[in-house]
């Protein structure tokens, strides 16, 4: 009966975190599954990609804090784990009393997640920290002892595939220890809802348009990281006041086109990553792109359709 009842509450918690995601089935299932049965996971994809939304929706769900953490070079063992208070060590000398908790020590103990972001540019040892958490669910501190995890503790990395720039190697020995999950782009209609969400428009042209444009970055042949959804959400976000700012100007088809470019040029030139081989800069990459989405393509689009079509033979 208490099977039947687990099974009765994982799939309403599974229902309740569906409507706080857009989108994601197939990777909520699988996280959801994951963190259920006590595995610790990493997730493996560019910016962007809902991971840390995911994240937020389990904890709170589960009432359970979330520990955030920046894997770079600075991230030390020592600032992970904690440190003892000096101006209490010079007063009263080491003790369990004054030490302070990292992020994985309190995360640890209040039986949360340790969310680490941008995993593999985390320092090797820092990462051999992390093994003996995983490994024992548990690290001894100096002058504090053992620190054992609570049963709801679960260490979950995130990592972008593309980026090998600063980044570090990370050993089977960790590998090991993790379930992985390849997390791609969303599709277009689901970067819509997302973008509407976000940014509380309902102008439904301008989100197409934004939508469009910033999945466009990504299969330009100059641009080896293209924009996220976020970078569809500041276009529209942008445009709005934009267009305020310039009295109206974006009422005529002219105006409108004229404000979502310099709303894309503002929120998307700085997310693409341009090859370095490439002779064109950020700016003139997102005004292509433009173009071809105002301009190129609609106009192939009319010579298509007005084309005569001649009959095939018979």
């Amino acid at each position: 009966m208490g099977q039947v009842d687990g099974k009765v509450a994982l799939i309403t918690r599974r229902a309740e975190l569906g409507a706080q995601v857009v989108g994601r089935d197939r990777e909520l299932d699988l996280i959801l599954a994951a963190v259920v049965a006590g595995r610790d996971l990493l997730l493996e994809g560019p910016p962007g990609t809902s991971k840390s939304t995911i994240l937020r929706a389990i904890t709170a769900s589960w009432g359970i804090p979330l520990h955030f953490v920046e894997g770079n070079a600075d991230l030390t063992p020592a600032k992970l784990v904690g440190h003892h208070n000096p101006a209490r060590v010079l007063r009263e000398d080491y003790s369990a009393a004054n030490f302070v908790a990292g992020p994985l020590v309190a995360a640890m103990r209040e039986g949360g997640f340790l969310y680490v972001e941008e995993f593999n540019r985390a320092p090797e040892d820092t990462l051999n920290t992390l093994l003996t958490a995983m490994a024992e669910r548990e690290v001894n501190v100096p002058r504090v002892g053992r620190v054992g995890a609570a049963e709801s503790f679960r260490l979950v990395a995130s990592m972008n595939p593309f980026d090998n720039i600063g980044t570090t190697r990370i050993s089977a020995g960790v590998y090991d220890r993790l379930c992985r999950l390849a997390v791609g782009y969303q599709s277009a209609e689901e970067d819509r809802q997302i973008v509407a969400l976000r940014t509380g428009s309902d102008n439904a042209e301008l989100i197409a348009d934004a939508v469009a444009i910033t999945r466009s970055t990504r299969a330009h042949p100059d641009v080896r990281h293209g924009a996220s959804v976020r970078g569809a959400i500041d276009l529209v976000a942008v445009a709005a006041p934009l267009g305020e700012i310039r009295g109206g100007a974006g009422a005529d088809v002219e105006g409108y086109r004229a404000i979502v470019l310099d709303a894309a040029l503002l929120a998307l030139s700085g997310r693409i990553n341009v090859d370095e081989t490439a002779e064109a800069g950020p700016e003139q990459i997102i005004r292509e792109l433009w173009e071809e989405h105002f301009v190129l393509a609609p106009a192939r689009a009319a010579a298509g359709s007005n084309a005569v079509r001649v009959p095939e033979p018979t």
